[in-house]
């Protein structure tokens, strides 16, 4: 990931895509404390989406496309006459969002516009440069909320479909949001290529601190063989450390397992679970929140509570999930109760569970098909955390890299 001269230019490129797209990165003055977020599709709208003027145009987005008073972005552009909007595309879970984890839609006509909505999961390269050509777009645009995570699997649906349309040799549009886990930094171990999966295409951060535009860019700058022909329309209001409440804006759903902005701050950190014989909380109300197993008790909570880890506390805590892992079985572990969000490191924090649920519990495995190694991107956690390495040791051991990709990552970035 050295930054080189091709990544330089695309990212000169990208910014002068983004400002001819109307879309300076400025806070604006119109709202309550004189800070009002507007997303990427808001702006595009005001501006009478002069963007995809003349443009056949599909669109990759699911549920959380809404717009501030929750209608869907797909009713309001097919309402529009200004937009000749003639696809849908839909990720993980579907465009109107009725599949769990792994599933999606299929291909089928959307009952409320008629347009046809095409499958993209698991579908890249030229495989889904062809679905672009067969809808007859000539510009695909994005609009998805991500969550924050590298495995969170919309920021490799947006880099599968930026590959597809330069394939295809179709413009790409990003339309921006928040990230709900903050942009102040990068935190985590980064991927080990030769540990790619659709839960981490590239090398990137756990918590990778961008917004899917800046993914877009960097993206574009350092992965793309064939950089796409790239244009972004960026959020006014939003600051770095804004967490997802500052925006005003509604929380939908990205997908069934993440009910609220609680759940997103703590997924980067505790997703790490579904790599392990413990149960991730899928099945509950508080999914990644809670974390548990048959047979463990009090004892992790206070083992977590005794790392003092920065900005959360630990409650002991029984439940049964409903599907998923223990299946109407009760089982015993713990809640994570976050008190100060601008100290908390999820990432931390879910290795520092990983070390004490190994310490308390004598059932503490791995899933046969090595998933942990896919999420965090290489073997350091897994091998450390099975050979008693401490909180501390863990994190240090990928501080390196980290810092690799940050310094990769500050080309990238578009707000202050």
């Amino acid at each position: 990931m050295n930054l080189n001269r091709r990544s330089l230019l695309a990212a000169t490129a990208a910014s002068v895509a983004a400002t001819a797209a109307g879309a300076a990165p400025a806070a604006a003055d119109d709202g309550p404390g004189g800070r009002r977020l507007r997303t990427g599709f808001e702006r595009l709208a005001d501006d009478g989406f002069a963007l995809l003027d003349g443009q056949k145009v599909g669109i990759v987005t699911n549920p959380t496309g809404v717009t501030r008073d929750v209608r869907h972005i797909v009713d309001v552009m097919h309402a529009d006459r200004r937009v000749n909007l003639v696809a849908v595309f839909g990720p993980e879970h579907g465009f109107r969002g009725t599949a769990q984890a792994g599933g999606s839609e299929g291909r089928y006509d959307d009952p409320a516009t008629g347009l046809p909505v095409y499958d993209t999961y698991q579908v890249s390269g030229q495989p889904l440069a062809d679905i672009f050509t067969t809808s007859g777009v000539d510009t695909v645009v994005f609009d998805i909320q991500d969550a924050g995570a590298r495995f969170y699997t919309y920021i490799w649906t947006l880099y599968d479909c930026m590959e597809a349309a330069a394939l295809a040799g179709k413009r790409f549009v990003v339309l921006d949001r928040p990230n709900p886990a903050t942009g102040r930094d990068a935190y985590g171990p980064v991927l080990h290529e030769e540990f790619a999966s659709f839960v981490g295409r590239k090398p990137i951060a756990q918590q990778h601190g961008m917004t899917v535009a800046e993914l877009a860019r960097l993206y574009n700058g350092e992965f793309l063989a064939k950089p796409v022909p790239l244009e972004t329309v960026l959020m006014t209001g939003w600051k770095r450390t804004d967490f997802y409440e500052a925006s005003g804006l509604p929380w939908v759903l990205p997908s069934p397992n993440m009910p609220t902005t609680d759940t997103a701050l703590v997924y980067s950190g505790t997703c790490m679970f579904e790599g392990t014989l413990l149960s991730e909380g899928r099945g509950t109300t508080r999914p990644f929140e809670l974390l548990g197993a048959d047979g463990v008790d009090r004892h992790w909570a206070e083992a977590a509570n005794a790392l003092e880890l920065p900005g959360v506390h630990f409650r002991e805590a029984y439940f049964a999930p409903t599907f998923s892992k223990f299946q109407g079985k009760t089982v015993g572990g713990l809640q994570i109760h976050v008190h100060d969000r601008a100290a908390y490191d999820p990432v931390r924090t879910g290795v520092g569970l990983l070390v004490t649920a190994k310490q308390v519990w004598d059932g503490f495995g791995w899933r046969e098909d090595n998933a942990i190694d896919r999420l965090t991107g290489s073997t350091l956690v897994r091998t450390m955390v099975d050979a008693g390495a401490g909180t501390d040791d863990i994190v240090a051991a990928w501080q390196d890299e980290l810092s690799a990709f940050r310094a990769v990552r500050r080309h990238y970035l578009l707000y202050r």
